[in-house]
C-alpha cells in the first residue's frame, strides 16, 4: 500500500536538530539538574488566553502548576457541534519534537480538512520542544510535567467543558514521531483512558540498541527544554521509569485496543534526520509488532516508502479507524 508523495514543506523534523546528534553520547554531561516538581490530580488549569471566533477551532492558553509557562491547546470541533446537541468521542493528537513542532502541527497538516464532516473532537495540546510526554526526572527551568498536564489536568478539563464521552470507549490518542511514542506510552500507562492508539513514525522501544531512544530523549530534552535536566536521569537512568514508559514492556496493556502503526522504509540517504529518526522508528516498531504478534494482540501496521513525515493518507485512514472503534456520536 503506497503513501502519497509529500512535499518538502510537509516533512516534520523530530527531536530537534543538535539533540539528535547528541543522542548517543550526550547523556554523561547532563547530571546535576534539580529535581522536577510534581502536580496532583484535578483540573488545576486557569485560562489566560482564548480565541473562539472560528466555528470549529478553539484556542486556549493555560496557567498550570504542572508547567512553568503557559502551554496552549487547540480544540477542533465537529461541523455540527453547535446545533446537534450530540455527545462526541475525542482523539488527542500529539505533535513531534523539535523547535518547529508545537500544538499547531496538525493544524498546519490541514487537520480541519481531514476531519471535516466527521463526528469527532480533536484535541491538540502543547508537549514542549522535547518534552517526550513525560514528567522529567530533573529540570533546571521549573516544572515541565507534561504527563501530569495532559492526563490529570487537560483530559478532565476537556470532558468538563465539551460534550464528550468521558470514558474508555470515548477516547483515542494518536501522535507523530515523539508524539507517536507519547501516544503508545499514554495508552499503556493509563489503560482505562484510551480505546485506540496510533503511532505515526513513533518509536516503540526505549531500550533497543543500547537504549538509543532513551538516550535521545535525555539529550534532546536537556538541549531544548530542561537546560541540562533529563527525562530519565543521567548519567544513570531511573530504570523503573524507563520500564513503566517502554511500550514493548507493557504489551498486555494494548490488549483489546485498536493499535495502528506507520513507519517509513526508505529514508533519504543524505538526510541525516531521516537516517537517524526513521531507521530507528522502523526497527523499534518491528520489535513492538513482533511482541504484539507473539502475545496474540491484533494490530494494524504499515511500512511505506519514504522517511520521517506525516503521511496524509495514513492520517485519514487512522481518523476513520478511530471513529469506527470509538463510541458513536
Amino acid at each position: 500500500m503506497s503513501a502519497q508523495n509529500p512535499t518538502r514543506r510537509s516533512i516534520l523534523k523530530t527531536a530537534g536538530g543538535i539533540s539528535a546528534a547528541m543522542a548517543m553520547g550526550g547523556a554523561g554531561v547532563l547530571a546535576g539538574a534539580s529535581t522536577a516538581s510534581a502536580v496532583g490530580d484535578g483540573h488545576g488549569l486557569r485560562i489566560v488566553e482564548r480565541w473562539e471566533d472560528d466555528p470549529r477551532m478553539r484556542y486556549y492558553r493555560f496557567q498550570t502548576n504542572a508547567i512553568g509557562w503557559t502551554p496552549a491547546v487547540n480544540v477542533l470541533l465537529p461541523d455540527d457541534y453547535h446545533w446537534s446537541g450530540r455527545t462526541y468521542p475525542v482523539v488527542y493528537l500529539l505533535h513531534g519534537g523539535g523547535t518547529g513542532q508545537d500544538f499547531i502541527t496538525f493544524d498546519r497538516e490541514r487537520i480541519k480538512d481531514w476531519t471535516a464532516g466527521k463526528p469527532i473532537i480533536a484535541v491538540m495540546p502543547d508537549g514542549g520542544h522535547a518534552g517526550w510526554y513525560s514528567n522529567p526526572v530533573s529540570s533546571n527551568v521549573g516544572p515541565r510535567n507534561w504527563e501530569d498536564f495532559h492526563i490529570h489536568q487537560l483530559i478532565p478539563w476537556i470532558d468538563a467543558n465539551f460534550r464528550t464521552f468521558a470514558e474508555y470507549d470515548g477516547r483515542a490518542v494518536s501522535g507523530f514521531s515523539m508524539g507517536g511514542f507519547g501516544a503508545l506510552k499514554y495508552a499503556a500507562k493509563y489503560w482505562g483512558h484510551f480505546a485506540s492508539v496510533s503511532a505515526h513514525s513513533g518509536p516503540a522501544s526505549l531500550r533497543r540498541d543500547n537504549g538509543l531512544v532513551a538516550h535521545w530523549a535525555n539529550a534532546s530534552s536537556a538541549a531544548l527544554d530542561l537546560n541540562g535536566g533529563t527525562i530519565y536521569g543521567a548519567p544513570f537512568w531511573d530504570e523503573a521509569r524507563v520500564t513503566a514508559d517502554n511500550p514493548v514492556q507493557r504489551i498486555e496493556s494494548y490488549r483489546n485496543k485498536r493499535v495502528f502503526l506507520v513507519a517509513g522504509t526508505s529514508p533519504q540517504p543524505l538526510d541525516w534526520f531521516d537516517s537517524i529518526n526513521e531507521r530507528q522508528v522502523l526497527a523499534t516498531q518491528r520489535e513492538f509488532r513482533a511482541v504484539l504478534g507473539n502475545a496474540g494482540i491484533p494490530h494494524e501496521w504499515y511500512e511505506l516508502p519514504g522517511g520521517h513525515f506525516i503521511r496524509h493518507d495514513m492520517l485519514d485512514r487512522d481518523i476513520n479507524g478511530i471513529i469506527d472503534r470509538l463510541r458513536k456520536a
